[in-house]
C-alpha cells in the first residue's frame, strides 16, 4: 500500500512541486493538503496545471487526521513552520522545507532570521537534509530539515573539494544566478514583470544572505575550522534554475578528479567531462545536478560551474528523496524523470 502523505503549505510553489512529483510516485499517495489561507478551495482553482489529478480539497492543517498519515511535508515560511511543526504529533515523520531547522545553533538562527527559535528541542533533533551527505542519518530521522536551494547548490560544488583538501579555504568566491521562483509565490513589488524582466540584479550583497548561515555551519564542520566564503546571489528573470560559479584556488584537474570520485555512485549528480560546463536548461524540472570544471587562465585556480532546478533538487525533489529514505522506499523512486527541454 502506498504511503499516505500530507502536504502543509500546498498553495506555494514548493507545495505544488511536491504534488507534481508525488502524483506519479508509485510508493506515495497525497492524502491531505493544507493551506489555511485557501482552505475549502479545490486545487484546480489554486493551480490549474494540476486539474487532471484527483486531489483532496485544501483544508487547514488543524483539520488533518494525522493518525492516517505516514509522513508530512511542511512547505511553510520560516517562523510559521516551527510554530506548526511543534504542534504536530510527536511520532509523525516530517520533512520541513523551510529554514527553521537547518541551523543547529539557536543563536545562529536568531542571528540570520531575526527571531528566537520557538522549538529548540526539535531543532536539536532535526537532521540536515542534504541527502548525498547525510543519507544514513536521514534514513533513521523523524524530522529532516530541507536545505536552502542556494545552500544546496554551493554545497554540491564545494563539499567534496573541502573534504579532499584540494582547494584553499580562505579565498572561495561563489557567484549564483537564481530564478525568481526561489523568492516564493507571495506578491512582491520587485518581482513584478515590469520591474524584473529585461535585466538582473545582485541582492543580499556583502554577506547578508541567510543561506550563508548554512555555508558557515556545514563548511566549518567539514574542515574542522572556521570557513567563510564570499557569496553573491543574483536574481535573474527566469522561472526555474540556479547556476553557480565558484572560483577556487587549486589545480583544476585535481578539482575535477575529486568531484568525479565523490559523485561516481550518486544517481542524481553528474560531473561533466573536464572543460564542459552545464546549463540550467539541462536540469530543468528534474532532480539532477550537473557540475563542470574548467581551468582558469591564472595558474593554480579553477572554476566550478553547477546547475540544478531550485524547485526540484533544490527543494521539493530533495524533500521527496529524503522522504523515500525515511519511509524505507528506494531513494530514487519517483524521481528519475528526465529534465524538460527545451
Amino acid at each position: 500500500m502506498a504511503k499516505q502523505i500530507a502536504i502543509i503549505g500546498a498553495s506555494g510553489y514548493t507545495g505544488a512541486e511536491l504534488i507534481r512529483l508525488i502524483a506519479s510516485h508509485p510508493g506515495m499517495e497525497v492524502a491531505a493538503l493544507a493551506a489555511n489561507s485557501k482552505a475549502g478551495m479545490d486545487m484546480a482553482a489554486v493551480f490549474p496545471f494540476l486539474r487532471h489529478l484527483d486531489l483532496p480539497d485544501l483544508v487547514t492543517w488543524e483539520d488533518i487526521d494525522f493518525d492516517r498519515i505516514d509522513l508530512a511535508f511542511c512547505a511553510l515560511p520560516h517562523k510559521t513552520s516551527q510554530e506548526v511543526i511543534s504542534q504536530l504529533p510527536r511520532g509523525l515523520k516530517i520533512v520541513d522545507l523551510s529554514a527553521d531547522f537547518r541551523l543547529r545553533d539557536p543563536e545562529e538562527y536568531r542571528k540570520w532570521y531575526g527571531n528566537p527559535h520557538a522549538a529548540v528541542d526539535m531543532q536539536e533533533e532535526a537532521v540536515y537534509g542534504l541527502t548525498e551527505f547525510y543519507r544514513d542519518q536521514i534514513a533513521g530521522a523523524r524530522l529532516v530539515a530541507g536545505t536552502g536551494c542556494n545552500a544546496a547548490t554551493g554545497q554540491f560544488t564545494l563539499r567534496p573539494l573541502i573534504a579532499a583538501g584540494v582547494i584553499g579555504l580562505d579565498d572561495i568566491i561563489l557567484d549564483m544566478k537564481c530564478a525568481v521562483s526561489g523568492a516564493g509565490r507571495s506578491l512582491k513589488e520587485n518581482l513584478l514583470h515590469a520591474e524584473l524582466s529585461e535585466g538582473y540584479n545582485a541582492y543580499a550583497v556583502g554577506g547578508t544572505h541567510r543561506h550563508l548561515g548554512e555555508f558557515d555551519q556545514e563548511f566549518s564542520a567539514l574542515a574542522g575550522r572556521p570557513v567563510r566564503i564570499q557569496f553573491t546571489p543574483h536574481l535573474v528573470p527566469v522561472n526555474r534554475g540556479i547556476l553557480s560559479t565558484a572560483y577556487v584556488s587549486g589545480q583544476a584537474q585535481a578539482v575535477h578528479d575529486a568531484l568525479s570520485a565523490a559523485y561516481s555512485d550518486e544517481p542524481f549528480v553528474e560531473v561533466l567531462p573536464f572543460g564542459e560546463t552545464p546549463s540550467t536548461h539541462h536540469v530543468r524540472g528534474s532532480n539532477f545536478v550537473h557540475i563542470g570544471v574548467a581551468g582558469d587562465r591564472i595558474e593554480g585556480r579553477a572554476i566550478v560551474v553547477t546547475a540544478l532546478d531550485n524547485l526540484c533538487k533544490g527543494s521539493s525533489g530533495q524533500a521527496v528523496q529524503n522522504a523515500n529514505l525515511m519511509l524505507g522506499l528506494p531513494e530514487t523512486q519517483g524521481l528519475m524523470m528526465a529534465p524538460l527541454f527545451p
